[in-house]
């Protein structure tokens, strides 16, 4: 069980990375804010490329709620068919659609309980869209934001629920807006699942995972 890191700690760590990169940005593509909506629904359980891949010839034809519905279930299926869960993902997208036509104006909602209300939407898509598009400090943890905060030892907890929770509460307030985007990256180029590049992470004094990976001769 890694220690828990204590806040001048924690501090350092979100500097480094505001040093680093001073704008993180997400990996999926989007033309505007319907269509980053859709781009998340369709990220679950599926990798940023595998989707950018799907999307981008998607949203060239279909990059609001009424052209989705315009498409048809057929075509839409067809168009995400190489995305995993495409099924069930298309239905979403199409339900969500009709729903945003018929109450929201064609608009996002802004807030939590609205956005839960979409299908296919969760809590981890709705903290994802509460920061990427109306600027809310909120952290959406998935399954490197998961890893990390136990692995690091700032947000240690058994369910996404907890460590989300912990986070919130350890991420310094000047980098709350970007902590999202920095663990994400950090957590797929470097801290990765299997074997953490530790000689290249530019917080390994401060990771409180051991051993530390050796760089391969």
């Amino acid at each position: 069980m890694p220690r828990r890191l204590k806040a001048p700690e924690i501090e350092e760590i979100f500097k480094r990375f505001q040093n680093a990169v001073a704008e993180p940005q997400g990996e999926l593509h989007s033309v505007n804010d319907f269509t980053f909506l859709v781009a998340v629904v369709l990220s679950a359980q599926a990798t940023d490329a595998g989707v950018n891949r799907a999307t981008i010839p998607l949203f060239k034809i279909a990059d609001t709620p009424e052209k989705i519905v315009a498409l048809g279930d057929e075509k839409l299926r067809d168009a995400v068919k190489s995305i995993g869960l495409y099924r069930t993902k298309a239905v979403n997208v199409m339900a969500l659609s009709k729903i945003l036509i018929a109450e929201h104006g064609s608009k996002l909602p802004n807030t939590r309980e609205a956005l839960e209300a979409l299908p296919g939407v969760g809590r981890k898509t709705a903290n994802v869209v509460l920061n990427h598009v109306f600027g809310e400090a909120t952290i959406a943890v998935d399954t490197h934001l998961f890893r990390l905060g136990n692995r690091i030892g700032f947000a240690m907890g058994k369910t996404p629920l907890e460590v989300e929770t912990k986070l919130v509460k350890v991420v310094p307030a000047a980098y709350a807006k970007n902590a999202h985007h920095w663990l994400i990256l950090h957590g797929r180029y470097v801290c990765k699942a299997k074997r953490p590049e530790c000689w290249k992470c530019l917080i390994n004094d401060l990771c409180q995972f051991k051993p530390k990976t050796a760089k391969p001769s």
